[in-house]
This record gives C-alpha cells, sequence and structure tokens, in this order.
C-alpha cells in the first residue's frame, strides 16, 4: 500500500514528535509533513531537525492541503479543534485521540470521511512501536508498519482491549524501579542494578518476539522455571500471594473507564 506524499497533524504534542520524528527517519517515508503550529516549541524543533517538515498556523489549511490528516488533539479540547474544521468528503482522517470514541469523532466532523482510530506508543520515534489499529485499514496500517508494526482490530472490542493492555507500560517500569529498590536497599549500587535489568528484560522481550504467536506465554513462563527452581518459586509467590488477581483486576477496571461501562 503506497504511503501518502503529504500528511497532516492537527496537535503537535508528544505523540506527534514521535510519529514525525519516526516518519521521517532516514531513510524517510514521506516526502513531506505539515504541523501546526502548536505547540510551538515542539513544531518548531521539528522544523529546525527536519526540512520536510512545515509549520502551519491555521488548522484549516493543513486540512484543505493534505490528503491525510492525523487528529492528535488532547481529549480534553478537541471537540472545539475539531468543530470548526471543513473536512473533505472521503477524506482520510486519522484519530490518535486517548477515550475519545468513533461515533463522537464522527459527529464532529461532520462530513462522510474515511476515519481510522490509532494508539501509538512513543517507540514509533524509533520505529519500534506497535499500533493497534481500528477498524482494519491498509493504508493506515501502512504508515504505522514503517513506524514499528501495526495490528489490525477487527471490531472495536478487540481495540479497546488492546488499549487496556498498552496501560501496562507504566507497571513495567514499576517493576524494574521496585526491583532497583530492593537491590540497592540489599547492598548492590543502583546504577548496577539498572545496568543488569533493562538488558534481562530486553533480553526476554526479544525472546518473546522470536518465538511468535505459535508459542503460549505460559509456556514460555515454564520454559524459563527450572521445576524447583527460583523462577518458579517467584512466580508462584507472585501468583498465589494475589499478583495475578490484582493485575486481572487492574486490566478489567481500567477496560471499563475505556469503555465507560
Amino acid at each position: 500500500m503506497p504511503l501518502p506524499e503529504r500528511i497532516g497533524f492537527i496537535g503537535t504534542g508528544a505523540i506527534t514528535d514521535a510519529m514525525v520524528r519516526g516518519l521521517l527517519a532516514e531513510p524517510a517515508a514521506i516526502p513531506q509533513v505539515v504541523v501546526s503550529q502548536r505547540s510551538a516549541d515542539i513544531s518548531a524543533r521539528l522544523a529546525s531537525d527536519f526540512p520536510q517538515v512545515h509549520v502551519s498556523p491555521d488548522n484549516q489549511a493543513i486540512v484543505d492541503g493534505c490528503d491525510t490528516v492525523v487528529l492528535a488533539i488532547r481529549p480534553q479540547v478537541a471537540e472545539g479543534v475539531i468543530r470548526p474544521l471543513q473536512f473533505r468528503e472521503g477524506q482520510k482522517i486519522i484519530s490518535v485521540i486517548a477515550a475519545t470514541d468513533r461515533p463522537k469523532l464522527l459527529d464532529w466532523i461532520g462530513t462522510e470521511v474515511h476515519l481510522t482510530q490509532a494508539i501509538p506508543l512513543p517507540f514509533v520515534a524509533r520505529r519500534k512501536g506497535v499500533t493497534a489499529v481500528f477498524p482494519a485499514d491498509a493504508g493506515t496500517a501502512a504508515i504505522f508498519d514503517v513506524l514499528g508494526n501495526a495490528v489490525e482490530c477487527e471490531t472495536k472490542a478487540e481495540y479497546d482491549l488492546l488499549a487496556a493492555a498498552s496501560a501496562l507500560m507504566a507497571t513495567y517500569f514499576g517493576i524494574l524501579h521496585r526491583t532497583t529498590e530492593w537491590l540497592a536497599e540489599n547492598g548492590l549500587p543502583e546504577d548496577k542494578g539498572r545496568s543488569y535489568l533493562a538488558p534481562l528484560f530486553a533480553g526476554l522481550s526479544e525472546a518473546a518476539l522470536h518465538a511468535g504467536t505459535d508459542v503460549d506465554f505460559f509456556e514460555m513462563s515454564r520454559e524459563f522455571a527450572t521445576k524447583g527452581g527460583l523462577n518458579e518459586q517467584v512466580f508462584r509467590d507472585f501468583d498465589e500471594r494475589g499478583g495475578t488477581e490484582a493485575l486481572t483486576r487492574a486490566l478489567g477496571r481500567v477496560f471499563e473507564r475505556i469503555t465507560n461501562r
């Protein structure tokens, strides 16, 4: 699927910054990128770093000049930004606005556009992101495949479930932090703990990626846990002392929040 020649971003926050940097990393995937002036410091930095970036003070000019437009606005102000804009029928719109459902977006847009939603994560800046896309769309997936890889969702339920799973990022780093603290309390300098744990967890992620979708994660857990060994002991403690229950309860609560149940 060919990528757009010119892509516009309305809203220039951290995710726009990450997406643009990923798209324009060498070799650049998009010939031209237009970003809104807000936030001024991020847009100015992008224009300084990449000759392909043009900063526009007018959101309507971005809509008029780009066949593909990414809405990357804070949900608190999204309606006020989107409603005044005049979109073209059939125009390709990608929303990365958090916690804003499709019917609401279409109502604000007010035109029969080709709308997809996506959940890009900061790693797209290094083309290492995995991005949920709904509904399944080859053009949108092609953009996010450049930035890592896209997971196309067939239903809104699939998309919402992946959104809930993405809320584990802070927990991941929280586990690293708590473990580093424990190591330091027991006599290991913090820098050594960090130097050991980061590549350890990176290696585990690589193992999961290389295993593909044919190998169950629980099977991998058993593979890394010698019978009667230390890994088995820690996982059993986690599971039997409320860790699994706390995790699934937290995921359920964030899923309810996402779906407004």
